[in-house]
């Protein structure tokens, strides 16, 4: 089958479709003929070299988390799912490998019948990693939070996500993608220099959490949250030095406990919430753009930029 790999650091020139074997679904695992998977933004650093120091790999490095398809092979135990089922979720971490023509999902939900194809294989890292920060953060009603980088992939889902929990939300991006931003229900403010004046400005009885989904601006984040407890990172490796909870996920044991050193355990149940709030009009997936699984490179060219509107996507 076909799968997406890069075998060294470097430019987007450098990922590319391999021929690989078939994976096959074992116990507690579904596999699905792909239709749609996500390109993963912090995999494009990864290949880039960026997070060399920070991230231990061995190659080739097949990529992708995420994907949307039909179901054509159930493990053993699982139950609920018949094979030509249209799902959306999630590999292992130790499996990965969404980026090809066959993938084993280790968590999924049903498709929403409001989500195209490339909607839903773009879902569920977002929805997972969303699910994740706002728990931790204790986001509910009457709260404020602001999302820093707010119309990116995993950005505009946690926008969603908070908004759905009662919370206001300010949202940080470009002035391009301000209308947006009011479109998915957030008010918007220009990052950069200024920012906690702007905040401030916006949200005079101050900001209850801070998601930052982008890098590079923690000073700022903790001093409008006023202390650095209330702020939760994605994105940004300096955030031990600043007293900032650097949120990932990793595998857990039997009891959900994360088996890495400061890792967060996956929140599989945010896959149920998408479901929901989909079929209730509430959720949707941005697209930024798709691109057929042959044109990857072109993909990581865009993620490179930092200005996806959404999440990027690739087509099988």
């Amino acid at each position: 089958m076909r799968a997406v790999q890069f075998n060294e650091y470097g430019p987007p020139g450098v990922v590319h479709v391999a021929d690989i074997e078939e994976p096959h679904a074992g116990p507690g695992r579904v596999r699905i003929a792909v239709r749609a998977s996500g390109l993963s933004a912090g995999e494009a650093l990864i290949r880039s070299g960026a997070y060399r120091d920070a991230v231990h790999m061995t190659f080739p490095y097949r990529t992708g988390v995420e994907a949307a398809g039909e179901v054509d092979e159930v493990g053993e135990g699982v139950t609920g799912v018949a094979v030509g089922d249209a799902v959306f979720g999630l590999t292992s971490m130790e499996e990965r490998t969404a980026n090809a023509d066959f993938a084993v999902l280790a968590a999924w939900a049903p498709k929403p019948a409001a989500w195209s194809w490339e909607e839903a294989g773009g879902a569920a890292g977002a929805v997972e990693t969303a699910t994740r920060v706002l728990d931790r953060l204790g986001v509910g009603a009457g709260q404020t939070v602001l999302v820093q980088g707010a119309a990116g992939g995993t950005g505009s889902v946690a926008v969603q996500f908070a908004l759905a929990r009662g919370a206001a939300v300010i949202g940080t991006a470009g002035e391009r993608n301000h209308d947006f931003l009011r479109a998915l229900g957030a008010t918007p403010t220009t990052y950069g220099p200024g920012l906690v004046e702007r905040v401030r400005a916006l949200a005079p009885n101050g900001v209850d959490a801070v998601f930052d989904c982008a890098r590079g601006a923690l000073p700022d984040l903790i001093a409008i949250a006023g202390d650095p407890s209330r702020v939760v990172t994605i994105a940004d490796f300096e955030a031990p030095a600043h007293g900032v909870h650097l949120s990932h996920s990793a595998p857990t044991d039997d009891e959900g406990r994360p088996l890495l050193p400061g890792a967060d355990p996956m929140a599989l149940h945010g896959l149920g919430i998408a479901v929901a709030l989909a079929d209730e009009g509430r959720l949707r997936i941005p697209v930024a753009e798709a691109f057929p699984v042959t044109e990857v490179a072109a993909a990581h060219e865009l993620s490179d930029t930092r200005h996806a509107r959404g999440k990027i996507v690739l087509t099988h």
